[in-house]
């Protein structure tokens, strides 16, 4: 079994490594607001979903968002604006809940009652590789049919953790899958 890569790019060779790929994925699935916080209706979309309910408020809190219900109100109605600091702390506080509150849904459709999900993975891109050094690497598909640890770490926002169980499902493509700790995309649907 191959070991994990260490000096990535030594040639020039470019990609990203796999979770990070997944996670940008997962992201997307999500469906975060686009609007960023910077301007009016990105904050106030985010204010809203983080202060919709008790539920909300508390799940804020402890992400990050340690501001009164005073300031919020006034935030919410245009009276103050939040500094930098404050900014990326809803930002954070946003991406988190949003993230454990898509998980569960996520799963399910990934975990689709035991048949999973097919996984597309695109190898690195080696235009830049002299000749001699390029490796042969192909387009891949598996199956992934336990997405339990690779949603969990997502929604933690545990790079290491998400690491891990991405290689533990890359493992399965036999003993090239070092071939693919590094790619350029990974692409699923759920």
């Amino acid at each position: 079994m191959p070991e994990r890569t260490h000096e990535f790019g030594l040639y020039g060779a470019r990609g990203i490594k796999g979770y990070e790929a997944v996670a940008r994925r997962l992201d997307q699935l999500a469906g975060f607001i686009t609007t960023p916080v910077t301007t009016r209706r990105g904050l106030i979309a985010r204010l809203h979903y983080l202060t919709r309910s008790d539920r909300a408020r508390q799940a804020a809190r402890a992400a990050g968002l340690t501001v009164t219900d005073r300031t919020l109100k006034a935030w919410l109605e245009g009276r103050r604006s939040p500094s930098r600091t404050n900014l990326d702390r809803i930002e954070r506080a946003y991406r988190t809940v949003r993230r454990e509150n898509v998980a569960r849904y996520l799963l399910a459709r990934l975990n689709r009652d035991g048949r999973g999900t097919r996984v597309e993975i695109h190898p690195i891109n080696q235009s830049q590789v002299d000749r001699p050094r390029q490796r042969v690497v192909e387009h891949r598909t598996m199956n992934v049919r336990n997405w339990d640890r690779i949603v969990q770490a997502w929604a933690d926002n545990d790079d290491q953790a998400l690491d891990d169980a991405w290689v533990e499902h890359i493992v399965d493509l036999g003993s090239q899958w070092g071939q693919y700790e590094y790619v350029t995309n990974v692409g699923f649907a759920a």
